[in-house]
């Protein structure tokens, strides 16, 4: 069985949940305090083992690519004050990954933009890991679906239950209960953005799915779904009609990256933890609680 060593991030969203900051600044890009919500996702992927990531941008994302590269003059201006930590943390960060890039050209939907991605991927098995979606775990997320895939040798996807009022926004999972599994269950179908009584379960994905390149062919042939756009939940729920999907309850706290709720949180619970910022934040905190 193939290892899974490469992974797609499609982050060629508008980003209209974030504006105005998003007009300016890509959403990938805002910052979780030090570092961009990106980099959570390709360190995530890296710490489990993928080495090869492809960022599915459009034209007005170019930061995530400078981000990604080599500052000399950066380099050389803290070595030169002997911040050598620093200058190292660049160098590290540009080094972390084979990161590539790749425009999708209209913005098309998710579906499109994994499908732009055939070339990238051959014949492999990947991970998809949803722009907007950061997830703070002691395994990271793609290792615990990369668990699941090389046990039973089939497309995973990364779920969580939500709201029947909230699974309006994503999708929601026909699923069944697997023996001896606490947090996996067998998928045998999906649908995107249901209207009431259209539900399975409330069992949504939300932000990592692990596929196999035979989603391409089925991509290839769909026509638009929810929104107009071709939605790949669409071809998911036919490789779970067709073939079978497992489903990963995975732990770790996600946080909405497309959401100002999702970013404040994500920022609180990291900054909490941060060797910089941690005691002090704790205590300002504090301070908020007793006043509300």
């Amino acid at each position: 069985m193939k290892k899974i060593t490469k992974a797609i991030i499609p982050a060629a969203g508008l980003g209209t949940r974030m504006l105005p900051i998003s007009h300016a600044v890509p959403k990938e890009m805002l910052p979780i305090v030090d570092l961009p919500a990106v980099y959570f996702l390709v360190e995530e992927a890296v710490k489990s083992g993928i080495t090869d990531i492809l960022i599915i941008t459009n034209r007005d994302k170019d930061a995530m690519e400078d981000f990604f590269d080599l500052s000399i003059e950066y380099g050389n201006a803290l070595t030169l004050k002997g911040k050598t930590e620093e200058a190292k943390r660049l160098y590290d960060i540009a080094n972390m990954a084979n990161v590539y890039f790749l425009r999708q050209k209209e913005t098309k939907g998710l579906g499109h933009a994994v499908g732009r991605a055939r070339s990238f991927v051959g014949d492999e098995p990947f991970m998809v890991m949803y722009g907007d979606d950061i997830i703070f775990s002691e395994t990271p997320v793609c290792r615990q679906m990369c668990d699941v895939y090389e046990k039973y040798g089939k497309a995973v996807v990364g779920v969580k239950p939500v709201s029947m009022q909230d699974i309006r926004k994503y999708c929601s999972l026909k699923v069944d209960e697997l023996p001896g599994e606490d947090r996996i269950t067998y998928c045998t179908d999906m649908i995107e953005k249901p209207k009431p009584g259209e539900e399975f379960s409330n069992l949504s994905i939300l932000g990592r799915v692990l596929l196999t390149p035979e989603v391409f062919d089925i991509i290839d042939a769909l026509k638009p779904g929810a929104g107009g756009e071709i939605q790949l939940t669409d071809a998911m729920a036919k490789m779970a009609r067709t073939d079978g999907v497992y489903a990963l309850e995975f732990e770790g706290e996600r946080y909405d990256m497309g959401s100002k709720v999702g970013f404040l949180k994500a920022n609180i619970t990291r900054g909490l933890s941060h060797p910089e910022t941690g005691e002090e934040l704790k205590a300002f905190l504090k301070g908020i609680v007793e006043e509300l």
